[in-house]
């Protein structure tokens, strides 16, 4: 049902198009303005989404030209890949849709930046996932737990993967869950905090899912949160460095990011909580020899946050305050300090026993 929805919507845009030919309009595409004065924090959600400005992008016209010719292009290069029932990556369409223009010297597109946003521009006009547009990005991220699926045909129990665990793939809407035996999901930002966590089957002698974001969480890694959490009624606690851009990594998992607010009701997990490190966690376990000073762009970050709707709850204001005052920052390798299976046997067991969970 979801591929026949998509395939719908691209009938749509091209049907609409025509039908402005027919009547001997200007053919136009409408898109919903994606810059960040369209940009709206949603109380009642908890989550960022595009307000109702939308952008009118006409064939005849001399700045529009070029755009319209390309995002019909990117649109009927995807109906292929549904037709075909193939995925591809952003670089390969890219390559398949670039060439010179017959009887000129312009191409249609001389790199692969302008094709890229050509994709979120279609992700916003027909309100689909640039993955059921069967286009994936790079694989990114990792999974390891009690929890089988079924990934294009192969039967995948993401506990017996040895230590690298499951490479979690761009597209994971047309992965089915056959068995999830888990407590929660514990995302970590850190791939050495990761590793650590999973050599010692932290997973395993909790029951829960972890997950490794490698930084930023990809749109894979934050999809497969929010179904595995959904779906299954588990909680999710991120666990990142105790600065603006660990604070911000567990905020885009939760409340989704400005530059996609437009898919955060796909990709956004409302009720993620945050158990990462904070600057009181540097006094309460100790950890004042194992910081890190603070740069000029560590604090302008701070105070900007300070300023963010999902960043008013006095807890997070509390902890922004403390970094910019103390202009002190901790990494989760920090832990390390204490001990090498500090993190794993007395850090998070004791926060995730008391709930110490921000919001």
């Amino acid at each position: 049902m979801p591929k026949k929805r998509t395939e719908k919507k691209l009938v749509g845009l091209g049907e609409d198009v025509l039908k402005d030919i027919k009547q001997k309009k200007n053919p136009k595409i409408e898109i919903p303005i994606r810059s960040l004065s369209n940009v709206v924090y949603d109380e009642k959600t908890k989550s960022l989404t595009l307000g109702d400005k939308v952008s009118k992008r006409f064939f005849f016209n001399v700045a529009h030209a070029k755009k319209f010719m390309q995002t019909m292009m990117v649109a009927a290069f995807c109906k292929e890949l549904l037709n075909e029932k193939i995925h591809t990556s952003l670089r390969d369409m890219y390559y398949n849709l670039k060439h010179t223009i017959s009887n000129s010297d312009e191409n249609t597109f001389d790199e692969q930046r302008e094709s890229d946003p050509i994709v979120i521009d279609l992700e916003v006009a027909l309100d689909v996932l640039r993955e059921q547009l069967h286009l994936s990005a790079d694989v990114r991220g990792r999974a390891v737990g009690n929890v089988t699926i079924l990934d294009r045909g192969d039967t995948v129990n993401l506990a017996k993967l040895g230590s690298g665990g499951y490479a979690i793939p761009s597209n994971i809407e047309d992965i089915k869950f056959k068995k999830v035996n888990a407590k929660y999901i514990l995302v970590v930002e850190k791939n050495a905090a990761f590793e650590r966590l999973h050599e010692d089957k932290f997973w395993k002698k909790h029951n829960c899912v972890l997950i490794g974001a490698q930084g930023q969480a990809a749109r894979g890694v934050r999809r497969l949160i929010q179904r595995l959490s959904n779906e299954f009624k588990l909680p999710v606690y991120v666990f990142c460095d105790s600065d603006p851009y660990g604070w911000y990594i567990y905020s885009v998992i939760k409340f989704g990011s400005m530059s996609l607010a437009h898919v955060s009701d796909r990709l956004g997990t409302p009720h993620a909580r945050y158990i990462g490190l904070t600057i009181s966690d540097i006094e309460k376990f100790g950890l004042k020899d194992f910081t890190i000073k603070t740069r000029d762009v560590d604090i302008k970050r701070a105070k900007d946050m300070m300023k963010y709707k999902w960043f008013q709850h006095p807890a997070w204001q509390k902890e922004l305050k403390l970094l910019i005052k103390g202009k002190r920052k901790a990494e989760l390798e920090a832990l390390s300090g204490r001990g090498l299976r500090f993190m794993t046997e007395k850090y998070l067991p004791q926060k995730i026993k008391n709930k110490e969970f921000l919001p």
